[in-house]
């Protein structure tokens, strides 16, 4: 057969079957790779090591394959399910206690009851499959401390199981509201999960169903204030476990919380009611939000009108007023001034020129209405040259005429000098702190005395 032949033959075979666009596809790499291998010097030299790399990318589906998105949500919940079995009940805790408890090693230690590596070993043993990653050299190094006899102790060890399980037990959890199913939670992913957990928590009975939303956006807005600094809208669910944020929250179980603990914690009901309290309090007009004449009465009522026009510069606001959700970041940055979240918030504020960092001129620009407010009050200003002084030989930046947000967070004072620039209160309170340690001092010794 001559080569006219065999080319009839093989455009007749060709019509016969329409090949489909992905054949097209592989058929174009199969020849693009020939060729490519071929220039670049042959068959023979090239690298066929790509052929043995697992595949490591599957992309998300998209929003209308919608049975696949289906399929990746049952396998995640299938996967989390096997996941929550894998962990320790408490039938299963309560076995393991009696385990260490029956293989102490004697003598005890301060009436404590301590185990040595080997009944380590053993007690990991009989324990089962469930209990194997506890039961680690590792984990026996980590919690050895000075016992001459190199031992640990029994509590000790139980209370790390214990929180090993609780963690990975949270983690499935935050994990089923994973809805993107990427390791992080969106605002809405975990409203939803403070809002199913609100009726687990004993100490948020009395609060009414009604104002269920408003408790959740105060307790979502301190997980994203302080693990969203960028403001991406999304938090890793590693972070939220690494903080103690859950922790404060799920303190909520205990019913016979202490009052002083519930005032302290920002998830209770009192706190959160005190924050909401405050909103209502301030808001004169009632139309639900905040002017900046009403924000001025916050606290003491002594933020000076430059500060608070950079918070309305700067925060989200609808027709020049802000919202509950603003608020809240507002009073989370002022209530926690030695947190660097915090800091980030108000040195924003601060940097009038968005140049990363704060000059002399900032800080006049801010002090002057220090001390306006002084001349209102009666009070003699303070010299400007003296407090800037003072505040650079507080912070000592690496720059001696610039102040970073690095700075004021190295210094351990950056909540100072937030204070003296933005509350007539607060520089009153630095400018008195000798006399005010002083009436301390004479009101402690008059309580010893008596």
């Amino acid at each position: 057969m001559d080569w006219k032949q065999a080319l009839k033959s093989r455009l007749a075979a060709s019509a016969d079957r329409k090949r489909s666009d992905q054949e097209l596809k592989d058929e174009e790499m199969d020849l693009f790779t020939k060729y490519y291998l071929e220039w670049k010097g042959g068959r023979k030299a090239a690298n066929t090591s790509n052929v043995n790399i697992p595949r490591f990318y599957y992309r998300l589906p998209a929003e209308d394959e919608i049975l696949l998105q289906k399929l990746r949500e049952e396998s995640r919940a299938v996967f989390l399910q096997r996941k929550s079995r894998e962990l320790l009940d408490n039938e299963e805790l309560q076995n393991l206690w009696f385990l260490l408890d029956k293989h102490q090693t004697l003598p005890m230690m301060a009436d404590e009851a301590m185990i040595n590596y080997e009944s380590f070993l053993t007690v990991g043993e009989k324990a089962g499959s469930k209990c194997k990653q506890f039961f680690t050299a590792k984990v026996f190094a980590k919690l050895l401390h000075n016992d001459p006899y190199g031992r640990i102790s029994i509590m000790q060890f139980f209370n790390y199981v214990m929180r090993k399980v609780w963690l990975y037990q949270t983690r499935i959890g935050l994990s089923l509201y994973d809805v993107a199913g990427q390791g992080y939670l969106r605002e809405s992913d975990l409203e939803n999960y403070i809002l199913e957990l609100i009726p687990t928590l004993p100490q948020l009975d009395g609060l009414e169903k009604s104002f269920y939303s408003f408790y959740v956006c105060t307790a979502v807005r301190k997980f994203f204030f302080f693990l969203d600094p960028l403001r991406t809208g999304k938090i890793k669910i590693q972070d939220i476990l690494a903080c103690s944020f859950l922790d404060d929250l799920l303190e909520l179980r205990d019913e016979e919380l202490s009052k002083e603990s519930q005032e302290t914690n920002w998830f209770s009901a009192p706190s959160a009611l005190r924050v909401y309290g405050q909103y209502l309090n301030l808001d004169k007009d009632h139309n639900g939000m905040l002017s900046k004449e009403e924000l001025s009465r916050y606290g003491t009522g002594t933020l000076t009108n430059v500060f608070l026009d950079r918070v309305f510069q700067e925060c989200l606001t609808y027709d020049g007023e802000m919202d509950y959700k603003t608020y809240l970041d507002f009073v989370l940055a002022l209530e926690n001034r030695k947190e660097p979240a915090a800091l980030q918030y108000i040195f924003k504020l601060l940097d009038i020129e968005n140049k990363g960092y704060l000059n002399v001129f900032s800080l006049n620009y801010f002090f002057r209405a220090i001390q306006e407010q002084m001349k209102i009050h009666g009070q003699e200003p303070v010299s400007f040259q003296d407090v800037k002084d003072e505040i650079f030989d507080m912070v000592k930046p690496k720059d001696p005429y610039k102040i970073s947000l690095q700075d004021l967070i190295n210094s351990s004072q950056g909540d100072t000098v937030a204070s003296i620039l933005i509350d007539l209160n607060g520089f009153w309170t630095y400018e008195n702190r000798e006399v005010l340690v002083a009436s301390d001092n004479d009101s402690t010794t008059d309580l010893d005395d008596t």
